[in-house]
């Protein structure tokens, strides 16, 4: 069905009235056409500039708000004001180095690098904040000072306009294994790249590998080249769109959905030349089968490098008119049958198990942040999702192996079973977040792609919300 709030807003007398627009978002792995600007809150650069320069980047000092860059600005009612002195190009990003920021006068420099960007900006730009993480700055006013980059970044997110966003990445500086250019470059190239087009008003950080990443792997154009993927739920929808990005990025793709599901699994697997497996995750025997599977198809020695737990159920309903077996069905299928799954696959001599250097992605939600009106066993078990990627990213065993945990949290999201939701709320669902639109299947898929390639080493434990900055759960 047609986007009936895009058409009413496109309208030129809707755009008259000052009717917020939602722009085309730039998406794939094209960087920003304008030029890439790097601006210093305090210290010397080093960590970022030279994460750039990994990436090709060469960047533009920022320009900075002071009073001395200031014009005055006269509006059609005579008016006059200061503002920034513009570009003289519009830019496609800026990124600050905030990492040296100690106190909160140092905050001044991020405001002055910021004002003037935020006009500055092309359609789809990018603004990304690099900070450490608050409890490592040392002194209260310095926690204080680096706590405060969140609400800036936050705020920034919802005033930018024409599909920019805002992200803020915290790295490690103060620890014995600090974050490294290479470290950074995967998160930092993601936030740049139109890869990230759903993705605004986040924190990531970002630690240090356990062993160097390797610089072939932050350029590679097919970063999953020969590596075998699994996606459960992969028949339709999101699960289908990261079968196929992953088919793109050189993945062997083994696309695992229920029986029921057989036809859409078998016309994905066809599309993008995978392998399928038709299985019901909640069986005990599942984390073996996939295992056998993996081993069947591509020798002994292979090994799953990434398994993506993408399937899950919903069955909605008021608390109050929710039975045990809904409440278990529900949690049984997101939750329990990874978990299951994922002591199966961990065996480190299993055939066709889980490679060292490995990779597994969870999928959560915004509901299990923010909590949903007839979900509540939905948002029980995708916060339970959250739970046990923060559990398993700490975990010293699997760290010892190379091996990663994240997530990804979806918000609106535009499929078939969005499309059934009754229109009103289908349209509010579409607008309440800064990019005034839903997302994309791809946009689920790229993310999760971005946490799994091998140069994202130094990425665990994270939950990344993939939601156009929704104000749930915000």
């Amino acid at each position: 069905m047609a986007d009936l709030m895009q058409m009413l807003t496109t309208n030129p007398l809707a755009k008259q009235l000052g009717v917020p627009q939602a722009a085309r978002l730039r998406r794939g792995r094209a960087l920003p056409t304008g030029p890439v600007v790097l601006g210093l809150a305090g210290g010397a650069p080093h960590l970022v500039k030279d994460t750039l320069g990994l990436l090709g980047i060469e960047p533009q000092d920022a320009l900075m708000d002071t009073p001395d860059t200031r014009v005055n600005q006269t509006d059609d009612k005579g008016r006059t004001r200061e503002v920034p002195a513009p570009y003289p190009t519009t830019i496609g990003a800026l990124v600050v180095d905030a990492t040296q920021v100690t106190s909160i006068a140092d905050l001044e420099a991020v405001r002055g690098l910021l004002r003037p960007a935020m006009k500055g900006l092309e359609t789809s730009g990018r603004v990304v904040v690099v900070g450490v993480e608050p409890e490592t700055s040392g002194a209260p006013t310095a926690v204080a000072a680096q706590q405060a980059l969140e609400g800036i970044v936050r705020s920034v997110g919802k005033e930018l306009r024409a599909g920019a966003t805002a992200n803020l990445v915290r790295v490690d500086l103060l620890t014995d294994t600090a974050t490294t250019p290479s470290d950074l470059a995967s998160t930092l190239s993601f936030l740049l790249e139109g890869r990230s087009a759903y993705v605004s008003g986040q924190v990531l950080h970002v630690g240090a590998a356990a062993t160097p990443v390797r610089s072939e792997d932050i350029t590679a154009p097919r970063p999953f080249e020969g590596q075998v993927v699994v996606v459960t739920g992969a028949g339709r929808g999101i699960g289908a769109a990261i079968a196929e990005t992953y088919a793109r990025d050189g993945a062997l793709v083994v696309a695992v959905d229920v029986p029921t599901g057989g036809e859409g699994l078998a016309a994905v697997t066809n599309r993008i030349g995978g392998t399928a497996l038709q299985l019901d995750i909640t069986s005990p025997d599942a984390g073996r089968r996939i295992a056998e599977h993996v081993a069947q198809r591509f020798g002994d020695a292979a090994r799953i490098h990434t398994i993506v737990h993408n399937a899950g159920i919903t069955r909605d309903k008021l608390l109050a008119n929710t039975d045990e077996e809904r409440w278990a069905s529900v949690l049984e299928v997101n939750l329990t049958a990874q978990i299951r799954m994922n002591e199966v696959l961990f065996t480190p001599d299993l055939p066709g198990g889980l490679d060292e250097g490995g990779r597994i992605i969870g999928v959560a939600s915004t509901s299990g942040i923010a909590g949903n009106r007839g979900q509540t066993n939905y948002a029980a078990s995708k916060a339970g999702v959250i739970g046990l990627v923060r559990a398993m990213g700490s975990d010293p065993r699997l760290a010892g192996r190379g091996i990663t945990v994240n997530a990804v949290a979806p918000g609106f999201i535009e499929t078939e079973m969005t499309a059934r939701m009754p229109m009103g709320t289908r349209e509010v669902a579409r607008r309440i977040n800064s990019l005034q639109q839903g997302g994309r299947p791809v946009d689920v898929a790229e993310a999760i792609g971005y946490l799994s390639q091998p140069a994202s080493a130094a990425v665990t434990g994270q939950v990344l919300r993939v939601c156009g900055q929704s104000q749930l759960g915000a």
